[in-house]
């Protein structure tokens, strides 16, 4: 494979060592939904994110087939699963590709929201309730106080048997913290409610997580092998003291049996009771493995450099199968480590949920001091910087390679003199904002979050399809690596497993609209594809792209050995869905 690059190509400037770096932002997505999967499995949670990974390292093994056969493409394996499905429907092709850009996108999001939460707490701190600057100013305070006051009558109404003593030093309390919190913290400047969707809040954390992303933008813009470098400081800073976490509790004896035993779960998604092994059990459990998902299968973002690697044909297994490694003891140790110290009701805990506590938990699991606790809360947005890094570098080259192979629009497809996709990336940067107005507070976060993984599922559900549709149709292909075949339909089957999840567990997170919400998002793609194939390309896909399919006529997409056999799988696909979203039911 050629070395040499062209202008307005990407660079070929990493081997696979580059671009495990690049996806060792990996591991640190267990941070972005640790409370919120305990919440809701429960007990079993640290056995949602073990079944989790070793499903998402199985399926690999099918992408990284996928991606040996196009070694000059880039975009990652919703790109190479495509292909498969171009001769059996324009539409499903570009769709697989969308759905895996927003669902990887909302990445930089998310993240920047938690850093954002961590440098608030940390230069514009909620005082204490029992700080000493909140009780000298209730002290100067309590007098104005009286039974007739409007919040201590209303306070004693709520909390029937309050003394009015305690009524006054309740509310007294509440509005000296009020009073002592810096007005950055609470400051916004205004708020937009969008029907369905949800209310974009232009606040602090939304000011903040802009300063973050268009620090990672110009990092980025000086091209992947910046990139590479920069991952591999941030990952080996960050990733020594996360798995020292995840080690040290077990081998010092800080796991509590009672805590990881007794896998059932909750009676009620955070109600911190054990529930049983029911309909609305097992609903809550697949919820967990729904959103699991979205961490532990994203190191697949490792062949999303396949055109960027001086050695395509021997560096894309490499990549993803050592981070494939890396991501099993991650995602193996952390929530099992965080489950056996805190505890379920430990894990239930706001900032566990929100994610701004989790320093906190992390260094307390080595000691108490202040100084190793401050020091986490450092290497936890240094952890957030990596994880954004990996998914602004793989969802930008989405878009760029369905912009070059006919999907989407033109523009996607402009790369500057250094090779980083700026189109994409500008693109990547706009969609955030919005993201990041509608991430800026709790209930929006996990709402997110319940949307994307939506995307998520169905592009893993038509790529591992795609490996058995490539196996029939394209058995002329070079294959640099060949998966073994029972892998392949083991990964079959683990496509309508994931149908499953997303049926039964989209709705497990607060939104009952979730599902649709991102099936009608992801249908997006269609006025997209249109425009672009057949206003612009006149019906026809670009030449390189059939070029890659061993296909030189434009008109002639190959022929269709596979027969029905596609189209019957996204029928038992869709009927998945749909019965798990009918058959299971929260609790209650």
């Amino acid at each position: 494979m050629s070395s040499t690059t062209t202008n307005g190509e990407l660079h070929r400037a990493l081997d696979w060592k580059g671009a495990f770096w690049v996806a060792a932002g990996v591991p640190p997505l267990v941070l972005f939904s640790l409370g919120g999967i305990a919440g809701v499995a429960g007990q079993a949670a640290f056995v949602v994110w073990m079944l989790s990974m070793c499903m998402g390292f199985l399926q690999s093994f099918t992408y990284a087939e996928m991606a040996g056969m196009f070694g000059n493409k880039s975009g990652g394996a919703s790109v190479y699963g495509a292909t498969a499905w171009l001769r059996y429907s324009k539409l499903i092709a570009p769709l697989s590709v969308w759905c895996n850009w927003f669902a990887w996108s909302p990445v930089l999001s998310l993240g920047c929201v938690i850093a954002a939460g961590y440098i608030l707490n940390a230069l514009f701190p909620i005082p204490l309730a029992e700080s000493q600057a909140v009780v000298d100013w209730v002290a100067a305070n309590l007098a104005n106080y009286t039974a007739e006051t409007p919040a201590v009558a209303e306070y004693m109404a709520a909390n029937a048997g309050s003394t009015v003593e305690a009524a006054i030093t309740a509310v007294a309390t509440a509005d000296g913290v009020a009073a002592l919190t810096p007005a950055f913290r609470v400051w916004e400047a205004f708020n937009i409610a969008v029907p369905g969707l949800g209310t974009l809040h232009f606040n602090s954390t939304f000011v903040i997580g802009v300063i973050l992303m268009s620090i990672i933008f110009i990092i980025q813009h000086r091209g992947i092998a910046s990139t590479a470098s920069a991952q591999k400081v941030l990952a080996v800073i960050v990733l020594i003291p996360l798995l020292l976490v995840g080690i040290v509790p077990i081998l010092t004896g800080q796991i509590d049996s009672m805590n990881v035993t007794g896998i059932v779960p909750p009676t009620a998604a955070y109600s911190g009771e054990n529930g049983a092994w029911d309909i609305g059990g097992w609903t809550l459990f697949l919820g967990g493995m729904y959103i699991a998902a979205w961490s532990t299968y994203g190191f697949e973002t490792a062949v999303c450099y396949t055109r960027e690697l001086k050695d395509p044909k021997t560096d894309t297994f490499r990549a993803i199968f050592y981070s494939g490694l890396l991501c099993i003891v991650f995602f193996f140790l952390i929530p099992f480590s965080f489950q056996g110290v805190l505890g379920h009701s430990g894990m239930l805990a706001t900032g566990i949920v929100d994610g701004t506590g989790i320093a906190a938990a992390l260094g307390g699991f080595l000691g108490s001091s202040n100084v190793i606790i401050q020091l986490f809360v450092i290497l936890m947005i240094m952890a957030l910087f990596l994880a954004i890094m990996t998914a602004m570098a793989g969802s930008s080259r989405t878009l760029y390679q369905g912009s070059r192979d006919g999907w989407l629009p033109k523009y996607l497809s402009k790369v500057n003199g250094n090779g980083a996709p700026t189109g994409a990336m500008w693109t990547d940067f706009g969609f955030n904002l919005i993201l990041l107005a509608l991430a800026s507070d709790v209930a929006g976060y996990f709402y997110v979050l319940a949307i994307s993984n939506v995307g998520y599922i169905l592009f893993n559900f038509l790529n591992l399809n795609a490996g058995w549709i490539h196996r029939i149709d394209s058995p002329h292909m070079e294959r640099p690596w060949k998966a073994p075949t029972v892998l392949i339909w083991i990964n079959t089957v683990l496509a309508f497993v994931n149908a499953l999840f997303l049926g039964a567990g989209a709705k497990v997170w607060g939104y009952s609209n979730a599902l649709w919400a991102g099936l009608i998002f992801a249908a997006l793609i269609l006025p997209v594809f249109a425009w672009r194939h057949y206003i612009v390309d006149k019906g026809h896909f670009p030449k390189e792209a059939m070029e890659d399919l061993g296909l030189s006529d434009h008109g002639d997409l190959g022929p269709r050995r596979a027969g029905m056999l596609p189209y019957l799988a996204l029928i038992a696909g869709a009927a998945v869905v749909l019965w798990s979203n009918w058959f299971f039911v929260l609790p209650g």
